[in-house]
Formats: C-alpha cells, structure tokens, sequence
C-alpha cells in the first residue's frame, strides 16, 4: 500500500487532503501541533519527523498563516516588524525546516511527490494590485524555499517531484473573513490538489503549480 505524509493535517485543507488520499487507497499519516509539532521550532521539526518510521510516496506540507492573527496589510505604511516575522516564521522557515527533514523520508528506487502549499498571491508576475505585504513576501520566499529544496532532493532522488501548489480560494476557516470571493468546497480542493501531485514526475520538479495543474508564473 502507497503511504502519504501529511504535515498540518488538522487544517481545513489538511484534513480534507488526508480523506482524499485514503478514499485513494493510501496509508496516510497526519501531524500537526496536537503531534506536538512546531513548525517555528527546529528541535520541535526534527524530533517529531525523526520519530516517523520508513518511506512516503507522497508528502503533503499545508501549514500556513494569512497574518498571524492580524489582517492582511493594505499598504506599506501598516506593516507590523514582528507580525511580519511571525507570518515568515510559520509560511516560510517552517516549510523550510520540514524540508530539510524529508530527504530520509523518500524512496529511493521509485517516484515520489511532495507539495507545499503556497498560494498564487505570492507571485511577484501576478501582482498587479499591491497590498498583503506580508503574506505575498512570504509565499513568494516559500516559492524560492521549495525550488531549492527540489534541486537539493533531487541529487539523491532522482525520481522525486517537489512542487509548489496554489490551491485556489478555499472555503475553510482560513478565508472566512472574505466572502466576497469565490471558493471551492475544501474537499473540491484536495481532489483537485491530488488529481495534480499524482500526474507529476521528476521532470517537473522545482516548479509552481495551481489546482488544474497550470504553471503559475513566479
């Protein structure tokens, strides 16, 4: 049986990743902080993955924060320094710290996937309106954290794919304060999230996808 990993597996995508995996026919495992994981503490990453036994074919990271318990900044003038840091403390050198823990955690004889979750705002190409400072800044710092770890990965597993992955506008606690955009169900977006990371292979490592498999500019 194919096992899956996921990373955050509480959250509203998380979850709903970890049910679409299993209806799939996977073994999946779930962490999350009730694991005791967290992911801004390095000792707390390397413990809890260590502890993790054998190989996965898919790894799914979906830990994230829109703005660390604030909202969003509409200019430059109402960045925060420390919620700043507390955003790229969780979306990006948390991402970063699961990472550098994988590499074991792969197959080396057969193909495997692993998708971060990111997000399109964090495309410094697509932004033509400004604003959410913090959280783009973020995104587009995972965005380079995970095409790097694709090339480090990749010299020792050669047939793993490490992919970046925007979802699109989920229905979950995460966007809630936002009813004016169209979203799709959380299950709509692990299926489609799935339906992606199960049509890679290695020779699309390192890249940005969104939930219909499109490349999504950097």
């Amino acid at each position: 049986m194919k096992r899956a990993l996921i990373i955050g597996a509480t959250g509203g995508i998380g979850s709903a990743v970890s049910a679409e995996l299993e209806t799939r026919g996977f073994a999946v495992t779930g962490l999350s902080r009730r694991d005791g994981l967290d992911v801004t503490d390095a000792g707390s990453v390397a413990r809890v993955l260590g502890a993790l036994d054998g190989v996965f074919d898919i790894v799914f990271i979906a830990i994230g924060t829109l703005a660390a318990g604030g909202v969003p900044e509409k200019s430059l003038a109402a960045v925060e320094a420390q919620r700043m840091a507390d955003v790229f403390a969780i979306n990006a050198i948390g991402p970063a710290l699961i990472l550098a823990q994988l590499e074991r955690l792969l197959p080396a004889d057969r193909p495997s996937v692993v998708g971060v979750l990111s997000a399109r705002v964090g495309s410094i190409g697509d932004n033509k309106i400004g604003g959410w400072h913090s959280y783009r800044a973020s995104k587009a710092a995972l965005n380079q954290i995970v095409h790097g770890a694709a090339i480090e990965v990749g010299r020792k597993r050669k047939e793993a794919a490490v992919v970046a992955l925007h979802p699109g506008t989920v229905e979950t606690a995460f966007t809630a304060g936002y009813p004016g955009h169209s979203k799709v169900s959380a299950q709509q977006a692990a299926a489609n999230l799935c339906h992606v990371m199960m049509g890679l292979d290695a020779s699309q490592t390192g890249n940005f996808f969104d939930y219909s498999g499109a490349v999504v500019a950097w």
